[in-house]
């Protein structure tokens, strides 16, 4: 055992001093699927508010089939990446429905979502060119910003001024992509995606959007934000999850022909990754043809959503600007929003905390999501309960 190693890692102490305050609010193991009601592995029952599984297909008995099919046809693995061995007819099959789905010629499927943005943004990030990013972008952006070769530059988040100052200064026959989220997983607002595409238009760059919570959720069938806006064509890239309304595991890209083609012989994650599993292809792919067959399941998911915006803003909840399923429950105080997901549990409600580095100190948030399996009595529950324990903490009037 290397001494220097364990010291250096020994420094960090935040989680043991969370463990230390009763507060921790991470790593708790549920023992049932992502439905409604979740049992806890210590046998509790709880609400299911943290899960992103929006229109709630993670426990559908008709994936759970096409996965049992799909590993009785073709094993557990593909034991090799997609570059080499680990191309299924599945896998050609999903992409040319996702293409379809979200308007363009051409997909590609990753093994996760976070690698679909790590191996495009890196690939497309060339060397004396510009990556454009919104401040609040997901990490998996940032971080295939930081592996390309180009300059990076951020702008505050949906402030159209800051984004063409940067766009001022870039060389203007160089390749500047912008890379913003359709929906912010964490505030649940929209990007300002026809004030984006007119800059891009008079800037000549390239616009990929992050779909990951738009998908199944706005547009079209669900087929996201460049449909919910009518920009499917001004938008040249459009990613999406598998982890989401899919009820799976995994990510895609779709765009032209030519891109798609570059990306699947130099992106590094889609490469030098073992691909996609059958059950997980499968599953994906049976998640697409309930979203087209059953758009009851997202106008519910809408309702919902409204009436649950409604209920919290009622009882005096800070709920920003979010416009989704995904409801920011505004704490700024890590501490407290540490507790609030400790004393919720306590009472049956499952949330997450969202603190800094994921926002700002400033805006330290619970994150309360909604899933098509929801219903109104399980938000009137929720919300009651996580009124009294605002107000005992002092956060609400």
């Amino acid at each position: 055992m290397n001494k220097l190693l364990n010291d250096i890692c020994g420094r960090y102490s935040r989680a043991e001093e969370a463990r230390a305050k009763g507060i921790y609010p991470y790593y708790r193991p549920i023992s049932s699927g992502q439905d409604p009601v979740v049992t806890m592995a210590d046998g509790r029952k709880a609400l299911m508010f943290g899960s992103n599984s929006y229109l709630g297909l993670s426990d559908d008995p008709r994936l759970k089939e096409a996965a049992v099919a799909a590993i009785q046809k073709y094993g557990t693995s593909c034991s090799g990446s997609r570059f080499l061995n680990g191309t299924l007819d599945l896998h050609e099959e999903l992409e040319a429905k996702l293409a379809k789905f979200v308007g363009k010629e051409e997909a590609v499927t990753y093994s996760t979502g976070f690698q679909v943005n790590l191996g495009v943004v890196s690939s497309l990030g060339i060397r004396d060119g510009y990556v454009l990013l919104d401040e609040y972008d997901h990490a998996c952006i940032i971080d295939g910003a930081r592996l390309s070769f180009s300059k990076v530059l951020k702008f505050k988040h949906n402030d159209m001024v800051s984004l063409e100052q940067k766009l001022k200064v870039c060389e203007p026959e160089a390749l500047k992509l912008i890379v913003i989220d359709g929906v912010y997983s964490m505030h649940g607002d929209l990007a300002l995606l026809p004030e984006i595409c007119a800059l891009c238009e008079r800037y000549n760059a390239a616009l990929m959007i992050d779909d990951a919570h738009s998908l199944g959720v706005f547009g079209e069938n669900g087929s996201g934000t460049a449909s919910h806006f009518g920009l499917t064509e001004e938008t040249d890239l459009i990613m999406g999850t598998f982890s989401k309304s899919f009820g799976s595991l995994g990510g895609f890209i779709a765009g032209s022909r030519k891109v798609i083609e570059l990306l699947k012989h130099t992106s590094r994650s889609l490469i030098f990754s073992a691909s996609m599993t059958p059950a997980t292809v499968a599953a994906a792919s049976k998640a697409l043809d309930i979203m087209l067959e059953e758009p009851e399941r997202r106008e519910h998911l809408w309702d919902l959503t409204h009436y649950a915006h409604q209920a919290f803003r009622q009882n005096g909840f800070d709920i920003n600007e979010t416009q989704s399923p995904i409801i920011p429950l505004m704490v700024r105080d890590t501490d407290k929003a540490m507790a609030i997901v400790t004393m919720a549990l306590d009472e049956g409600v499952f949330i997450t905390p969202v603190i800094a580095p994921a926002v700002p100190e400033k805006d330290v948030l619970i994150r309360f999501a909604l899933m098509a399996t929801h219903s109104r009595a399980h938000i009137d529950e929720a919300v009651e309960k996580l009124t009294r324990i605002f107000r005992q903490l002092d956060i609400i009037a």
